[in-house]
C-alpha cells in the first residue's frame, strides 16, 4: 500500500491555500501509474516521493501532465516528512527533481524552500493571449515556463475572468497576471492560469513566484517581498530573492491521511 496525504500549502488555515496530494512510494512506479493517480486525485498537483541515498526523488503531476517545477507540492512534501517524523525538524529536506536539487528547511514556524529563479524577458503577446485574458497589459514578459502579464491595478488582477478554452491554445505552461498591491501589507498580487496543463486556475503557485520575485524585486528595489495570490482560496508567500535563487516561505496544514490500496 502507498501512504497518501492531502495538504493545504501556503496557508495556516484548513480549506485555504493550495491543496496538494503527497504519495510516499515504497518502490519506484512508472509515469503512467503516477499520472493516473494524479488524475484520480484531481488536484492541481500530486507529488511522488521516493527515498534515495541523499534525500528523495520528487516528481509532480497535474491531472493532465507531469511538470518540471512545483512550489506548493514541494512545500507539502517537506511538511509531511517532518510531521510524520520521517525527518527531524532540524534536518534539511532534499529533493532531486527535473529542476535540479531543491531544499527545504523548517524555520520560525514556516517552511522555507530554496528554488531556482526563473526570470522573465520582455516579449510581444502571442496571438490571442490578451483577448483570452480580457485585459490591457502594461508589460508582457516570458520566463522558461510562463507568460507574465502586468496590469494596472490590484482590482484588475482580482477581476480577471479568462476565456479558458482560448487560453488553453497558448503554447505555454501557464500565464501569470500581476500588479503592485494596494492592500497592506502586501507588495504585489497575482493570479495564475494553466489550462494547457489541466489546471484552469491554480490557487497558490510557488513556481510562478520564482519569476514574480525577481520581477517585483527589480521594480520595487527590494529583495524581501510579501506576496498574495488572489485566487478564490487565496494564499500568502514570503519571497526572498538571492541572486539566481528564490526563497519561498509559507505554512501548511494536513487535511487527511490515507492509503492507496491499488
Amino acid at each position: 500500500m502507498v501512504k497518501i496525504y492531502q495538504v493545504d500549502a501556503f496557508t495556516d488555515k484548513p480549506f485555504s491555500g493550495n491543496p496538494a496530494a503527497v504519495c510516499l512510494l515504497p518502490q519506484a512506479r512508472d509515469a503512467a501509474w503516477m499520472q493516473a493517480v494524479g488524475k484520480e486525485m484531481n488536484l492541481s498537483e500530486t507529488a511522488f516521493l521516493l527515498k534515495q541515498e541523499d534525500g528523495y526523488n520528487l516528481r509532480w503531476f497535474t491531472p493532465a501532465v507531469e511538470v518540471d517545477l512545483c512550489g506548493h507540492a514541494t512545500l507539502a512534501s517537506a511538511h509531511i516528512l517532518w510531521e510524520t517524523g520521517i525527518l527531524r525538524r532540524e534536518e534539511q529536506a532534499r529533493f532531486h527533481t527535473r529542476s535540479g536539487l531543491l531544499t527545504a528547511v523548517s524555520k520560525d514556524g514556516e517552511i522555507e524552500l530554496n528554488f531556482p529563479a526563473k526570470t522573465e524577458e520582455p516579449t510581444v503577446a502571442p496571438a490571442g493571449l490578451l483577448e483570452a485574458l480580457k485585459v490591457k497589459a502594461e508589460y508582457i514578459g516570458k520566463s522558461k515556463f510562463d507568460y507574465l502579464v502586468q496590469v494596472n491595478s490590484e482590482d484588475t488582477v482580482r477581476g480577471v475572468k479568462p476565456d479558458f478554452a482560448a487560453l488553453k491554445t497558448i503554447p505555454v505552461r501557464g500565464v501569470i497576471v500581476t500588479s503592485r498591491a494596494f492592500s497592506p501589507p502586501y507588495d504585489f498580487v497575482s493570479r495564475f492560469f494553466a489550462p494547457a496543463a489541466g489546471v484552469n486556475e491554480d490557487p497558490v503557485t510557488g513556481s510562478a513566484h520564482c519569476t514574480l520575485g525577481p520581477f517585483w524585486g527589480r521594480h520595487l528595489g527590494k529583495n524581501d517581498l510579501l506576496a498574495y495570490q488572489a485566487s478564490e482560496r487565496g494564499g500568502t508567500l514570503r519571497v526572498r530573492v538571492a541572486g539566481d535563487r528564490v526563497h519561498l516561505c509559507g505554512k501548511a496544514v494536513t487535511i487527511f491521511r490515507g492509503e492507496l490500496i491499488v
